[in-house]
């Protein structure tokens, strides 16, 4: 068993489309959503010891709240109920993605601490009860724990890989956290409510194959909205400020929201156009979180 620090990283998660299909009678929402990955990350290390406990550091760690709360460590402890003798330790989260903001910051990380659990104690991503720790620690962990460009449907448990090109992109959240709760609340669906025709549940959109351009994908992506948008920016008119911005770059293919709010994203034509687009908005909005890089 390895001794050394041990180090994975929590990439921002980006949900390209977002379809709110119904609401369960249990109360949870079937999506179907593209999500791809962007080039930013929190970084995780673990040091194995007989105690379980995490430290936080980096730009962003006040915005973590309370260590006991974390997803990280909502993760080791399903782990350990359900793995004898399980291995744990420190874990360190360094923090750079802002929270409640649309890109699974938290998720990201819970799903870095099951892989560096998983190489601590010899264990496959693939094992049953990595994936059942995954999805009862967050909808969103699933996804993460391979950070792969997938089809997302169901509570996020069902994933389809797709083959996305990598998209030139800038990031933006005005540093306003969006509580996920809230919005999906706004959105106002009853229990047993299916918010889309029968005929769309059961007709999945077709997405590019393998080897299709960026412009494939953005003529495919456009015709299927984040649902939740709407909603968000009754709540967070800062999220208009954002898109407004980012729209007014040169080069943007496509701008919308991630997630829940309130980050949201742009495609671009080129990376020059991407940092170009980057440094204008850095430069008008000192207060926002910015990044330009790629999503793939």
């Amino acid at each position: 068993m390895p001794t050394q620090a041990l180090v994975e990283y929590g990439r921002a998660k980006v949900n390209l489309t977002l379809r709110v299909v119904g609401r369960r009678v249990n109360g949870y929402h079937d999506l179907e959503s593209v999500v791809s990955f962007a080039d930013c990350a929190d970084r995780l290390t673990l040091v194995p010891g007989p105690e379980l406990k995490l430290g936080t550091t980096g730009p962003l760690a006040d915005a973590c709240g309370v260590a006991s709360d974390n997803l990280v460590l909502k993760a080791a402890r399903l782990l350990a109920e359900r793995v004898p003798n399980v291995a744990l330790g420190s874990f360190t989260l360094e923090k750079v993605l802002p929270v409640a903001a649309g890109i699974g910051g938290g998720s990201a990380d819970a799903a870095a601490a099951l892989r560096l659990l998983a190489r601590l104690n010899g264990l496959m991503l693939d094992d049953a009860r990595i994936r059942e720790v995954a999805l009862q620690t967050g909808a969103d962990v699933p996804v993460c724990l391979s950070s792969r460009a997938c089809d997302m449907t169901g509570v996020g448990e069902t994933l389809l890989p797709l083959s996305l090109p990598k998209l030139p992109a800038v990031l933006v959240n005005p540093r306003v956290p969006v509580a996920t709760k809230d919005v999906f609340g706004a959105l106002g669906l009853r229990h047993g409510e299916l918010l889309v025709g029968a005929t769309d549940v059961i007709e999945s959109p077709v997405w590019p194959d393998e080897g299709a351009s960026i412009g494939d994908w953005i003529e495919a992506l456009a015709q299927v909205p984040n649902d939740l948008e709407p909603p968000a920016l009754r709540i967070q008119p800062a999220i208009a400020a954002v898109l407004s911005a980012l729209r007014a770059g040169p080069g943007g293919l496509l701008a919308r929201m991630s997630g829940s709010g309130a980050t949201c994203f742009a495609i671009f034509s080129s990376a020059a156009e991407a940092a170009s687009a980057a440094a204008m908005i850095a430069a008008d909005h000192p207060a926002w979180w910015v990044h330009a890089g790629e999503l793939s």
